[in-house]
């Protein structure tokens, strides 16, 4: 599989089925698109017939969602990676990505992102996992997620688990900026601090998106603007790793594709300006402009 990181530049948004009409009939000015690979997962249909014909004119991610690269058993990954290589053998993507989370028991997918804990024990397995994904996938990125808790044996951060994957396997790091604001919400970690603890070489994407702030927690459900303090951080982000590739994500509450083109033209903006005058001149109020 011939794939480079160097083919994808600037910032995309992710495809989704609401949107497919607009991205057909309109080719809107993106730099790129990321679609969740398992939607890619049947032998033909509408969203492989789009896939197909939009390939041609945007380089692309696959983002995978039902991994699970460190669940405990190992009865659902061989499974699942052979699917995920079909896929990408099919559209040749520049980028592929997982999450770092768990998701399947015996006999059963959860269909979720959980938490994985952060021990030398899982360190090893992760490692094994992502050392046989990437025989078949070639090289991979892996992201941090939002968590509503952390096991008491932990003995690293996100963080440090992630750089330290990166470090033996040879992967990349997918570093999602508003689930670093997430964890520092919900579980007093300090994002920039999170972000320190990762090599910048290792980073090679990052994501961007909404969250809901309620009375127990604040959850990344991907369904409203990107908050200003998450601005505060992408622009503090790119200042450190420079121009990375940024994906704006919207998944729920799916608005028209005019907002979410607004979103990565704001990107663009806090980009610019951390470039120019560094991370602690992004000003909110300017982006909205």
């Amino acid at each position: 599989m011939n794939r480079s990181a160097d083919s994808l530049a600037g910032v995309g948004i992710g495809l989704r089925g609401g949107h497919y009409r607009d991205f057909l009939d309109q080719r809107p000015d993106v730099d790129w698109i990321e679609v969740h690979t398992e939607n890619y997962f049947g032998d033909g249909g509408w969203d492989l017939a789009v896939l197909d014909t939009l390939r041609n004119d945007y380089p692309l991610s696959l983002h995978g969602v039902g991994l699970g690269i460190g669940s405990a058993s190992d009865e659902h990954f061989a499974d699942h990676l052979e699917k995920v290589r079909t896929v990408a053998a099919r559209f040749e993507p520049a980028l592929i990505s997982e999450h770092l989370c768990w998701a399947a028991v015996p006999g059963r997918h959860l269909n979720d992102l959980l938490p994985m804990p952060l021990t030398t024990e899982a360190l090893d397995l992760v490692c094994h996992r992502v050392d046989r994904a990437q025989d078949i996938l070639g090289r991979i990125l892996l992201e941090n997620v939002s968590t509503h808790l952390r096991f008491a044996a932990d003995t690293l951060s996100e963080a440090q688990f992630l750089d330290e994957v990166a470090k033996r396997t040879g992967c990349g790091v997918l570093l999602d900026i508003n689930n670093l604001y997430v964890n520092e919400c919900n579980h007093r970690e300090d994002a920039r601090q999170a972000m320190t603890a990762i090599r910048p070489e290792a980073v090679g994407e990052l994501h961007l998106a909404g969250h809901l702030v309620t009375g127990d927690s604040v959850i990344d459900h991907h369904g409203a603007p990107v908050a200003d303090v998450v601005w505060a951080l992408y622009g503090e982000a790119v200042s450190r790793l420079g121009r990375v590739p940024t994906l704006i994500e919207w998944d729920t509450d799916l608005p028209a594709l005019s907002v979410l083109l607004d979103e990565a033209r704001k990107a663009r903006k806090v980009a610019g300006q951390a470039d120019k005058d560094g991370a602690n001149a992004v000003d909110p109020e300017a982006i909205r402009a």
